[in-house]
C-alpha cells in the first residue's frame, strides 16, 4: 500500500487513511452537501407526515413545551424538508443564498425532529451537515441572479397579501365551530400565527381547528415555497449585447470574420459577450437553465483566444454555471479543450460549397437539376439582391412574409441563426427571393403580391456568406428552397462570393455510415434511433437536402465539462433554439404577428419545410 511520511515523527501512514481523517476534497464538498441536504429534506418530510407513536419518555417532557402538540412541530418539519429539497441543487452549485438559507433551515428541521418526532438521530444528522457547512462557508461564494432578488421580493409580498386576505376567509368560514366571539384583531393575529404553523388564539370545535391549521400551514408553505424558488433559481440574464459590444464585435468581424462561418451570428441581441484583456478576442454567449453556452469559435484574432476564453471561464466558475460550447469548428475544438481541460465531442458536419466547383450538370445533380427546371418552366422567377439594394417596401414586405411563413409563435436559432433581417449594420447580407405572377384574371394577388419564398445569408467575411433562413409560402410549388439554393450559388460570382455555408446536419457521419453495406449493429442501430429522431428535430432531413448540392463536409463540435453535463447541456441547448420552451402557458394572449398593410385576407401559417439552418 503507498504510504507518506506523516510530520517530523516519521510515522508511516496509509494514504488512503489520511484522506479518510483529512475529509473531502474542498472542491467536492458542495456535491456531497447537496446530496446530503436532500436526504436530510426527505427525513424531515417523512419526520412531519409520519409521527413516531407518542409512548415515549422524551415526550413526557416535550408534552410541557407550549405548541408542540399543535402542528407547529409537523409544518415546521415538513416546511424545512421540501425547502431543503430546494437548496440542494442550489448548494452543489456553490450558491452563497443557497448556504445562508440551509444554516437557517437546518438547527429548526433539527429542533422540529426532536420535538415533534422525538429523534434524535435525526437532529444529529441535521445538526452534522449544520457543521460541514459552516466548516466549508468558503465553497460557496457564487454569485446569485441580481434580478432573481426583487422578483423574489415582490412574489413575498404579493403571496403574503394573497395568504393574509384569504386566511381570514378560511378562518371566518366556520363560524358554528367557533368557541366564542372573536374580534377582526384576533382572526388577523390567527391568521399570522397560522401561516407559520402555530396555533393561534382561536379555537373551534369538532376537530375544525386542524382543518383550519393545515389550511394556513399550506398557504404559508406555498408562500416559502414560490420565494425560496425565485430566489435560488438558475439565473437567465436579460441580453447584454449594448451598442458599444456590438460596434467592437463588427471591428473584430471586419477583420477576422472570415475565419468562422458562424462569426456573424454572434450579432444576435440575446447573447452576452466577454473580450480578451487585449480587446482582441471575444466569446459570445447565452445562460439557459445555469449552463453559460457560447456558439462557434471566439471572434478575432486566434492569439488572443485564450484570454477571452479565460474570462468566460471566469465568468462561469463566478457564477457557478455549467460551461459548454455549441458548434466550434476543429481548430476552436482543440483552443478551447487545450486552454481549459474541457472535452470535445464530435456533433455534426457542416455543409460548405465552393462556389468555384458548382455546377447543375453531372448524374450527381440530376434531381437538383431537374426540380429547378420544373419550377422554373411553372413561371417562377428569382432574385439575388444585397440588403442594402433592397428598396424600404421590399424589405418591409420581406420581413412581413418571414415572419408570417414561420409557422411557430417561437422565433428559432440560436447558434446558427441571426433572428432578423435587414437591420442597420446588415446591409451586406443577401437576399434571395423566389416570385410567381399569376396571369389568371380571376385569381386576387397574394397578401405579399408575387413574393413566394425568402431565403436570407449573412455575411462570412469579405468573400462568404452563410445561410441564416428559410421561408416559403405553403401554397408556393415544392422545391423553392432548392430553387433559391442554386440561384444564390449561381448569383454568388457576382457579388463576390466564393463559399457558402448552407445548413448544418447533426449526426452527419453517423447516418452516413449507417447506411452504408457492412454497418455493424451498434451503428445501424443508432442511425435507426436517429432517424426515428427526424419525426421532430429534422435531423436525417437537414442530412439529406444539404448533401443533394455535393458539398464539402466541415466537423462541429460541442465542448464539455463531464459526462454527466450532456444531458443537461443539449436541454439547454433546445430551449436555447427554441424546440423547448418552459414558459408558463398565455391562452388569453394573441399572437402578435405583423401583417403586411395591402392583405385583406392571410392564408393560414404553416411550417415550412425548412425552417432554419440550426434546426
Amino acid at each position: 500500500m503507498s504510504v507518506t511520511v506523516d510530520g517530523d515523527k516519521s510515522r508511516l501512514v496509509p494514504v488512503r487513511v489520511r484522506r479518510i481523517l483529512r475529509g473531502p476534497r474542498p472542491e467536492k464538498v458542495p456535491s456531497l452537501v447537496g446530496t446530503a441536504c436532500t436526504l436530510i429534506g426527505l427525513i424531515d418530510i417523512a419526520a412531519g407526515v409520519f409521527p413516531r407513536f407518542r409512548a415515549s419518555r422524551v415526550h413526557a417532557i416535550a408534552e410541557v413545551l407550549p405548541g408542540t402538540l399543535g402542528p407547529l412541530s409537523a409544518a415546521l418539519s415538513l416546511s424545512a424538508g421540501v425547502l431543503l429539497l430546494l437548496l440542494a441543487h442550489g448548494l452543489k452549485r456553490h450558491k452563497r443564498r443557497a448556504w445562508r438559507a440551509a444554516v437557517v433551515l437546518l438547527p429548526l428541521g433539527a429542533a422540529a425532529q426532536f420535538i415533534w418526532r422525538h429523534s434524535v438521530l435525526g437532529a444529529l444528522l441535521s445538526l452534522a451537515l449544520l457543521a460541514l457547512l459552516v466548516r466549508h462557508r468558503g465553497e460557496f461564494a457564487a454569485l446569485p441572479d441580481p434580478r432573481s432578488r426583487w422578483r423574489a421580493l415582490a412574489n413575498f409580498i404579493v403571496m403574503g397579501a394573497g395568504s393574509l386576505a384569504l386566511g381570514l376567509v378560511i378562518v371566518s368560514a366556520h363560524p358554528r365551530r367557533v368557541v366564542g366571539d372573536p374580534s377582526l384583531s384576533d382572526r388577523l393575529e390567527h391568521v399570522l400565527y397560522g401561516l407559520f404553523g402555530v396555533e393561534g388564539p382561536i379555537a373551534y370545535t369538532h376537530g375544525v381547528d386542524w382543518t383550519v391549521g393545515y389550511s394556513l400551514g399550506a398557504l404559508g408553505m406555498l408562500t416559502a415555497l414560490t420565494t425560496i424558488y425565485l430566489a435560488l433559481r438558475p439565473e437567465h440574464p436579460a441580453a447584454r449585447l449594448t451598442d458599444d459590444d456590438e460596434a467592437r464585435l463588427r471591428a473584430l468581424l471586419a477583420q477576422h470574420g472570415g475565419r468562422d462561418s458562424l462569426g456573424h451570428f454572434a450579432l444576435r441581441r440575446d447573447k452576452g459577450v466577454v473580450f480578451s484583456p487585449s480587446g482582441k478576442a471575444a466569446v459570445c454567449y447565452r445562460v439557459v437553465s445555469g449552463v453559460m453556452l457560447a456558439s462557434g469559435d471566439p471572434i478575432g484574432d486566434v492569439e488572443a483566444w485564450p484570454g477571452a476564453i479565460e474570462r468566460f471561464m471566469d465568468e462561469a466558475k463566478a457564477h457557478s454555471w455549467t460551461p459548454a460550447v455549441m458548434g466550434c469548428s476543429e481548430t476552436g475544438g482543440h483552443v478551447w479543450t487545450r486552454e481549459t481541460g474541457l472535452d470535445a465531442l464530435e456533433l455534426g458536419d457542416e455543409a460548405v460549397v465552393d462556389v468555384a466547383d458548382f455546377s447543375l450538370s453531372g448524374r450527381a445533380m440530376r434531381n437538383v437539376r431537374q426540380m429547378v427546371k420544373r419550377i422554373e418552366r411553372n413561371g417562377y422567377t428569382t432574385q439575388v439582391r444585397r440588403v442594402r439594394d433592397l428598396t424600404d417596401t421590399e424589405l418591409e414586405q420581406i420581413r412581413a412574409a418571414a415572419a408570417h411563413w414561420r409557422g411557430t409563435d417561437t422565433e428559432r436559432g440560436f447558434s446558427m441563426a441571426l433572428g432578423r433581417i435587414g437591420a442597420p449594420g446588415d446591409g451586406d447580407a443577401v437576399i434571395a427571393t423566389a416570385h410567381k405572377t399569376d396571369n389568371t384574371a380571376d385569381t386576387a394577388p397574394g397578401p405579399f403580391g408575387d413574393l413566394k419564398a425568402i431565403i436570407h445569408f449573412v455575411p462570412w467575411g469579405p468573400d462568404g456568406m452563410s445561410l441564416e433562413l428559410m421561408r416559403r409560402d405553403r401554397s408556393a410549388d415544392p422545391g423553392m428552397n432548392e430553387l433559391l439554393i442554386v440561384a444564390a450559388l449561381q448569383a454568388a460570382p457576382t457579388l463576390g462570393i466564393a463559399r457558402v455555408s448552407l445548413n448544418f446536419a447533426m449526426f452527419r457521419a453517423a447516418l452516413a455510415r449507417g447506411e452504408k453495406i457492412g454497418a455493424g449493429p451498434v451503428l445501424r442501430a443508432w442511425r435507426g434511433l436517429l432517424v426515428f429522431l427526424s419525426r421532430w428535430f429534422q435531423i436525417e432531413s437537414l442530412y439529406k437536402f444539404n448533401a443533394k448540392f455535393q458539398p464539402r463536409w466541415e466537423p462541429r463540435f460541442v465542448i464539455y465539462r463531464k459526462s454527466r453535463d450532456l444531458p443537461r447541456i443539449g436541454f439547454a441547448a433546445m430551449q436555447a433554439e427554441g424546440f423547448v420552451n418552459l414558459s408558463l402557458p398565455r391562452p388569453f394572449t394573441r399572437r402578435t404577428t405583423p401583417a403586411p398593410r395591402p392583405c385583406a385576407h392571410l392564408p393560414a401559417p404553416a411550417r415550412p419545410e425548412q425552417e432554419v439552418r440550426a434546426a
